[in-house]
């Protein structure tokens, strides 16, 4: 029971516009794309995946797969849809489909098979290559767009591929490639496959050579340029995931947009998009990430010169799935997922003129919730860096507490969340969650500890060998950096974070009990022996870069898995799990739980009936939230 007594000093009580049903309520926008003129774009209604397309600005959008539930479920998902001229194939039950704009049935073009994802049409839109893995192969296959063969094989032979994209004559195909131990933010090969077309129609490969990355450099999202002369991708060998182009004549390969910044991201999803090059093939759009932010920008491809696309898209600060409209003529058209601090998601349909830039115009296609809510009654979120133990650089962002009418003396209570991966990064973009808090009165920060993305290659490779080490040295420096500055109590400093953020939750409550008042711990890792036996293939191996390779790292994996200390858990703690969770299975979190109630240590545990790794249900999303904030206010506001 929450005690009914007054709150210290009213910090976590105030009223806020964020509900728990407001929460479970919005759409999530995953992807947009353009099928010859009409916009595309993927929304997750609670756990229904849904294509939407609108064919004509001045036309109502419409359902486009009401049939299925859109979803692909190779790693953790994305590559959802790709889209011809007058069709679109998207992933479900396991195989891909194929969906006229015009009214008419779905047809399935793959066996039901293994896990699919990233469908690309060819140029003559006679055939689709794409992501598959069955029985822990991996390959990149084609199959004919109307389903009538079976499909083919076109490369084979590494453990992961991602990121397929037609020459525009149709004959070579570029992607993206690694092998165990690596993961793609670490290494990866850039490769090109000649196809020739059979008797059946379906391409065959015949030379695949690998033009750029290796063991040591990142490589992201291979496109060509419409005239087929220019491959453009991004490489992080400078330091910094910069754009480079390769001249497919020459075989010169030139840095196009060289800055300390990033214009790639993580690929933990299959079909990640921050690449575009204007329809005439002469501009390359790309997403900059910089302090945070997300920003367009274009580069002329023959010089190089570029320049921040502006004007009513200044207004957003995180931009992703970039996608420029092929049959444009008239100007550039992009589509963007784009949120700004105080502006929830939107699918955005641009309008760039490419001799000013700066003058940009957007039409909002789809808007993810009600935007009902004051700019004023919002925390207005600020990056900040402060210096952790040995002198680096941290960086973060900062959420203060935030109402229109609610205002309290002191420190407030603080909420530091920790992001997953741990090679992820929290930018300035929408956040519903960090609202959620901050306008209950709660400070919040959010932690890009070293080990996060978009800061350069050495600070997300400072985290090697050293998980458990590093991000808990953040995290803590981080709080005692705000409570030093005025702006935390504290006593009352909460630490949060999901998978391996929820890793790093159970590293405080364990290694350091005591600094943080709580800890709210959603699908942690508790094991790191077991996760690297049962985990997911795409990880497998990933502990064998952050903690180090098995058997001879044993000892630092039993030194740092919170279940051998989790004796020493004396904070208040709770602890969230699915139960179908193939990444963290939830025995991770029973047997933490298992020692909580042996010793009456204070604690919540919630096992969600048929959520994974995160939460699709809006029942489950609306109960969790109304647990974690019953949790604070028994445990952190009124303790």
């Amino acid at each position: 029971m929450v005690e009914t007594g007054r709150a210290k000093s009213g910090y976590g009580t105030w009223l806020s516009p964020y509900s728990p049903e407001r929460m479970a309520s919005s759409l999530r926008l995953q992807d947009v794309q353009f099928s010859g003129r009409a916009l595309v774009w993927m929304e997750n209604r609670s756990d229904r995946g849904a294509l939407c397309v609108q064919e004509d600005p001045l036309q109502a959008p419409r359902d486009l797969t009401p049939e299925h539930s859109v979803r692909a479920r190779l790693g953790y998902g994305g590559g959802d849809f790709g889209t011809g001229d007058d069709a679109v194939f998207y992933v479900a039950e396991r195989r891909i489909w194929r969906k006229g704009l015009e009214p008419g049935p779905a047809r399935p073009v793959t066996p039901q098979e293994g896990e699919s994802a990233s469908p690309v049409v060819s140029p003559d839109g006679r055939c689709i290559a794409y992501v598959h893995e069955a029985d822990g192969a991996a390959c990149v296959a084609v199959v004919d767009a109307q389903g009538r063969k079976l499909p083919r094989r076109l490369a084979q032979g590494r453990d992961f591929y991602m990121q397929p994209a037609w020459h525009p004559d149709g004959r070579r195909l570029a992607f993206v490639g690694w092998d165990h131990p690596n993961m793609p933010w670490m290494g990866t090969f850039l490769e090109i496959v000649d196809v020739s077309r059979e008797a059946d129609g379906l391409p065959l490969a015949s030379a695949c050579d690998v033009v750029a990355g290796g063991a040591k450099e990142s490589i992201f999202q291979p496109i060509f340029s419409s005239d087929g002369s220019r491959l453009a991708f991004a490489s992080d060998r400078s330091g910094w995931w910069n754009v480079e182009l390769l001249d497919l004549v020459s075989g010169e390969r030139r840095t196009l947009v060289s800055e300390p910044a990033e214009h790639a991201v993580a690929a933990w999803r299959q079909g990640m998009r921050t690449l575009a090059f204007s329809a005439d093939g002469r501009r390359l759009y790309y997403l900059r990430n910089a302090g945070g932010e997300m920003r367009l920008c274009v580069a002329q491809a023959a010089t190089g010169e570029s320049r921040q696309v502006k004007g009513e898209l200044a207004a957003y600060r995180e931009l992703l799935q970039l996608s420029v409209d092929p049959t444009e003529v008239e100007g550039d058209r992009i589509a963007l997922l784009a949120s700004g601090p105080h502006i929830p998601p939107q699918v955005l349909d641009v309008r760039v003129d490419p001799r000013s830039p700066d003058r940009a115009t957007v039409r909002v296609v789809r808007r993810s919730g009600a935007e009902d809510i004051p700019a004023l009654a919002l925390s207005a979120p600020q990056a900040m860096d402060w210096m952790a133990e040995g002198g680096d650089a941290v960086h973060g962002i900062y959420y203060p507490p935030a109402s229109e009418t609610a205002f309290c003396n002191g420190a407030p209570p603080l909420i530091v969340r920790v992001h997953g991966g741990p090679t992820g990064q929290n930018r300035l973009g929408y956040d519903a969650q960090a609202q959620f808090f901050a306008t209950r009165g709660y400070a919040f920060l959010d932690v890009n500890h070293r080990g996060s993305y978009g800061y350069g290659r050495s600070y997300r490779q400072a985290l090697e060998g050293k998980w458990g080490i590093l991000d808990l040295e953040d995290v803590t420096s981080g709080a005692r950096h705000l409570a030093t500055q005025g702006l935390a109590d504290a006593g009352r400093m909460v630490v949060m974070g999901a998978s391996a953020g929820g890793f790093t939750v159970l590293r405080a409550l364990t290694a350091q009990p005591g600094v943080f008042r709580a800890g709210i711990s959603l699908f942690g890792v508790s094991n790191l022996f077991t996760l690297a036996a049962q985990t997911h293939k795409f990880e497998s191996r990933y502990l064998d870069s952050m903690v180090g390779p098995l058997p001879e790292a044993a000892e630092r994996y039993r030194s740092r898995s919170p279940i051998f200390s989790v004796d020493a858990i004396r904070d208040p703690i709770a602890l969230y799990q699915g139960d179908v969770d193939p990444v963290v299975p939830k025995a991770q979190a029973e047997a933490v739980a298992a020692s909580l109630v042996r010793r009456s240590v204070p604690h919540v545990f919630e096992l969600y009936e048929g959520e994974g790794h995160g939460w699709r249900k809006s029942e489950t999303i609306a109960a969790f939230y109304r647990s974690v904030d019953r949790f604070l206010l028994q445990y952190v506001v009124y303790a």
